[in-house]
């Protein structure tokens, strides 16, 4: 899971107009009209930026989800594998069993395939309910996260009065002076309270 697709790139956050320094023009300059009628609908968007990638290398709460994510796609991998390996142990001790006729009967052969063919149908059902449920935790997990850089970057621009906030890859280039990505780290790791998972 990349970390990309934790947050819409091109989202982007609505917010109240402010003028402010640092603006981009967005409308007809008045010089380009000599009776003076467009300069009452120029207009200026003062806006900032967000490079996602940054922050979610650099905020403490996005790294640890990233850690949950490879711990759990471990502990997936482990589960298989013990599965696998009890299935293959089965098989190899009929196998065993058989070549030194070890089966007295039809029926206690019959009987030994029915488990074997049991324990792959249990294995394949628990291994489908532990990912199915991992990845709703993960889900969830990653909301919560995109909720909180959401929810601060609103409170931020309570304060600062942006018309808008981008993130960076939803635009080919913005002026560099326009980057507020350290602030909204700095601010989200201040805020950021680890929660250790119960033992």
């Amino acid at each position: 899971m990349s970390a990309s697709a934790l947050l819409l790139a091109a989202a982007l956050f609505a917010l109240p107009a402010c003028s402010g320094s640092d603006t981009v023009a967005a409308g007809p300059s008045a010089a380009a009209d000599s009776t003076g009628a467009a300069a009452g609908a120029a207009t200026s968007l003062n806006i900032r930026y967000i490079d996602m990638d940054t922050l979610l290398s650099q905020y403490a709460y996005a790294k640890d989800y990233q850690e949950v994510v490879v711990r759990t796609d471990s502990r997936l991998q482990s589960a298989q594998q013990a599965k696998a390996n009890e299935i293959q142990k089965f098989a190899q001790t009929m196998e065993n069993k058989y070549k030194n006729n070890g089966y007295l009967s039809e029926a206690s052969f019959a009987a030994d395939q029915q488990k074997l063919q049991k324990m792959q149908q249990d294995a394949e059902s628990t291994l489908a309910t532990m990912a199915r449920n991992a990845q709703i935790d993960l889900a969830q997990q990653q909301q919560a996260l995109n909720d909180t850089i959401e929810n601060f970057v609103k409170a931020y621009n309570a304060e600062k009065g942006y018309d808008a906030i981008l993130f960076k890859a939803a635009g080919i280039y913005f002026n560099p002076a326009l980057d507020i990505t350290d602030e909204i780290v700095k601010g989200l790791n201040a805020k950021y309270n680890k929660v250790e998972p119960a033992k």
